[in-house]
């Protein structure tokens, strides 16, 4: 059975935009978000069966007030490893796969890659593994996350902007175990 198939009457979908974290141990919501050069990490902890997402759009920067602070990747990943251990995770549990980083336009410098390097160097200095990704290329990515089951989904989205030339995209770190659209930590 398809898990991410579309939301039935059931199943809630509750939007994380540019800048957000949300963390949620109900089986029936979904998190979705779209990327560009942004990156999300999706993490979860399989025992307390609590997940989040959060939603960054630059690895490093200065910020005085929170609003701005939650644009950039460590203030990001600490606000989602600290909201889902308040919901009883423990970071010792928890296992993350990170999406984004599209070089949307050559002109541009490589936001993208430096938000992939940076959530990527954060979990492995964390402790955390990285169970897979889907990162960099040009194109801009649909994710839904149902945070309690640990099932994540990425499709690209077609962009009708001028795109740079292809860039490779990453290998998986460890190939995902999946039915049909789902992937499961």
């Amino acid at each position: 059975m398809n898990m991410m198939a579309k939301p039935s009457a059931g199943f809630r979908n509750v939007t994380v935009a540019q800048g957000e974290t949300r963390v949620s141990s109900d089986p029936e919501v979904v998190l979705v978000t779209v990327l560009g050069s942004c990156v999300a990490a999706c993490l979860f902890d399989p025992v307390a069966k609590v997940g989040g997402i959060n939603h960054y759009l630059l690895a490093s920067g200065t910020a005085t007030d929170s609003a701005s602070l939650q644009r950039y990747g460590v203030y990001a990943m600490e606000l989602l490893i600290n909201n889902m251990m308040a919901q009883g995770a423990m970071r010792k549990r928890m296992k993350a796969r990170i999406y984004g980083g599209a070089t949307m336009r050559s002109s541009f410098r490589d936001i993208g890659g430096e938000n992939i390097a940076f959530a990527r160097q954060f979990l492995r200095a964390e402790g955390i593994p990285l169970v897979g990704e889907d990162v960099g290329d040009n194109c801009a990515r649909r994710v839904q996350f149902r945070a309690a089951l640990g099932l994540a989904r990425c499709r690209s989205v077609q962009n009708t902007a001028a795109m740079a030339p292809p860039v490779k995209k990453s290998t998986p770190i460890m190939p995902p175990v999946s039915t049909g659209d789902v992937e499961l930590f």
